[in-house]
């Protein structure tokens, strides 16, 4: 279908717009946006379609766009996704479809009123899904379609907090690193070092909160800069200054801090 005007993506390439509903793509991954533009581009429902890699712009669009369908991604830079809708306050009138690599943001979904929740890696069929019950809400207002969306964001939001995996960055794009198969992290300034086998990844996180977000049950932090897989420990023995040193199954040790002397005697103490 050939459409009448034309339109400038973040890339600077040239694309032609028709009638139809307005969507604006929100996620500073190149290939993200592409991928959810490809799947647009197959309804005919689909007009305008513009794209935000940033939280800025992605503001500045809504304050000034007009949308119809927003699908917008949380963790970005500058201005988060959430962020980014709190400034645009009463003016973003559009269906807001969340599109993220993470569970724990669904009670704030659950409180704006989202169309639906979609988690990366998706499906062609769930974002179909996600598109229709936003399309009813839009067109019918459809209390029904909005029920189900809302039970499915509430299901999420009730769920436990804890990363089930973790969304790395690299030059080929994001890939994504099980919480289970991480031997240990370490701090490294305004990072996290993430040591699954013989790789080592780096996420931009504090310590601080990636702690927060992992299951304490799997994860023991022994030390301000150093949290371990529990399941990974092999060995533990006793050092200077409460301190223990911990050996991995895979041969690494590590030192515990002096101040988390509890932490390490709970560890090695049997629950009985």
């Amino acid at each position: 279908m050939k459409r009448p005007a034309n339109h400038q993506t973040e890339s600077g390439e040239i694309r032609a717009s028709r009638g139809g509903l307005r969507a604006l793509i929100v996620d500073d991954e190149t290939l993200a946006r592409q991928g959810i533009r490809m799947l647009l581009d197959q309804d005919d429902e689909i007009g305008l379609i513009e794209e935000a890699s940033n939280g800025k712009r992605a503001a500045k669009f809504m304050l000034t766009g007009g949308f119809d369908l927003i699908f917008l991604d949380v963790q970005m830079p500058e201005m988060d996704g959430m962020a980014a809708l709190r400034r645009a306050g009463a003016e973003c009138s559009g269906a807001v479809i969340f599109v993220t690599a993470y569970d724990e943001y669904a009670v704030e979904a659950f409180e704006v009123n989202a169309a639906d929740y979609l988690l990366k890696p998706f499906t062609p069929q769930r974002f179909r899904q996600a598109l229709q019950r936003a399309k009813d809400r839009i067109h019918n207002g459809a209390r029904g379609s909005d029920a189900r969306a809302l039970a499915v964001l509430e299901r999420i939001a009730s769920q436990p907090k804890y990363l089930n995996r973790i969304a790395v960055r690299g030059v080929a794009g994001t890939s994504f690193v099980d919480t289970k198969d991480v031997d240990w992290l370490k701090a490294a300034e305004n990072y996290v070092e993430l040591h699954v086998g013989t790789e080592c990844y780096l996420v931009e996180v504090t310590m601080a909160e990636i702690a927060r977000q992992l299951d304490r049950a799997c994860f023991v932090r022994i030390h301000r800069s150093v949290i371990v897989n529990a399941e990974r420990i092999r060995n533990v023995q006793s050092a200077s200054h409460s301190e223990y040193l911990v050996t991995l199954s895979n041969g690494i040790q590590l030192r515990s801090g002096r101040t988390y002397r509890e932490t390490m005697q709970r560890l090695i103490s049997n629950p009985f």
